[in-house]
């Protein structure tokens, strides 16, 4: 039998993953978001969308505190490379409580393909 929040669609908070699309939709509507990258330094250096904070993933456990306030404030919209770091650390922010966060589906790259061509792929 499966689990009544999944065959109900009961589970807490906006749904884990968006598009760079409907973020983008979101930013330009004024809803406050934190962009939050949690790719390496290197990475950030290469691309990197503007307004966002770099916490890499190895450091967001250090930095839970500061995030569940930033969550109380906005959600929190976390991006890597491809996506699948940002929903790593979506799930973990959940299991600690956070629940106004998301993972940007696709990450970076598929920003750059959807929205800002600018922005460099690598």
């Amino acid at each position: 039998m499966r689990a009544r929040w999944y065959t109900e669609g009961a589970l807490p908070g906006p749904p884990f993953e968006t598009s760079p699309l409907e973020v983008k939709r979101r930013m330009d509507a004024g809803e406050a978001l934190r962009l939050i990258d949690v790719r390496e330094p290197f990475e950030h250096a290469i691309a990197s969308i503007a307004g966002a904070e770099l916490i890499p993933m190895g450091a967001v456990p250090a930095h839970l505190t500061y995030l569940e306030a930033q969550a109380d404030d906005a959600t929190l919209i976390v991006f890597c490379h491809h996506g699948v770091r940002s929903l790593q650390v979506v799930n973990w922010l959940r299991e600690q409580g956070v629940e106004s966060c998301q993972s940007v589906a696709g990450g970076i790259d598929r920003w750059s393909v959807e929205v800002d061509s600018a922005v460099p792929r690598y």
